[in-house]
């Protein structure tokens, strides 16, 4: 007789016996943050595909660039690529022409207007790239507290049972305590991923800053050297 107890009170402990059990504002938050912790890992696995992806590309577009002899001919062909590095690159020779294209050539004012050019083309593509990075961190900081309303509405909620049942007894509290916490998990479930990712996910995304950085004042070098010639 005891075992059949223990069984069905450990049935009735299950996650979906829980929400199943809470009333619609508990129901909510349980919905809430399950599709919060569904879109966080949607945003961990495209954006650190996407990344990988195209740091890949963009280092081997950057060996390409520093091997050619042409660089007219690199523009034409691979210049035109969908990569970070090719629109900095693009927007560099882009900037160069027009500058270069009077009798007179004011050298200063052509270095400056590359490097706007370059710089302003590197803050385009990182802000394309922190897309949705915020997200992971609105999630991060948001679904804990949203867990712990749950969680509070939940005990009350439990409190009131006890009340109206006029027991204290374990089979009255338990179920109402065990989903007032289980809203808590949800939201922790929801919010640890997040802030791991993004912390990671902005440090690959800085990393990658810098290495644009450098390519672009690298050329930007090299366009300063043709001035000079």
């Amino acid at each position: 007789m005891t075992g059949i107890e223990v069984t069905t009170s450990a049935s009735m402990l299950s996650p979906i016996t829980l929400f199943l059990q809470a009333d619609i504002i508990v129901k909510t938050v349980m919905i809430g943050l399950t599709l919060a912790s569904i879109w966080t890992w949607v945003i961990i696995i495209g954006h650190g595909m996407k990344l990988r992806r195209v740091g890949a590309k963009s280092e081997a577009f950057e060996r390409d660039f520093w091997k050619a002899e042409d660089v007219d001919r690199l523009y034409d062909g691979a210049g035109k690529e969908d990569l970070p590095s090719a629109r900095v690159f693009s927007a560099g020779v882009s900037e160069w022409r027009r500058s270069t294209a009077g009798k007179v050539v004011d050298r200063e004012g052509t270095r400056s207007r590359l490097a706007t050019a370059m710089a302003a083309s590197v803050g385009a593509e990182m802000d394309r790239l922190y897309d949705r990075i915020s997200v992971l961190a609105t999630i991060g900081s948001v679904a804990p507290f949203v867990g712990l309303f749950g969680t509070v509405w939940g005990i009350m909620r439990a409190f009131t049972d006890i009340a109206g049942k006029q027991s204290t007894n374990l089979a009255v509290v338990a179920p109402g305590i065990a989903e007032a916490l289980f809203a808590t998990a949800l939201g922790l479930f929801a919010a640890i991923p997040a802030v791991i990712a993004y912390n990671r996910l902005t440090h690959r995304l800085n990393r990658f800053e810098a290495k644009l950085n450098r390519f672009a004042d690298g050329f930007h070098a090299t366009l300063s050297r043709e001035l000079e010639a």
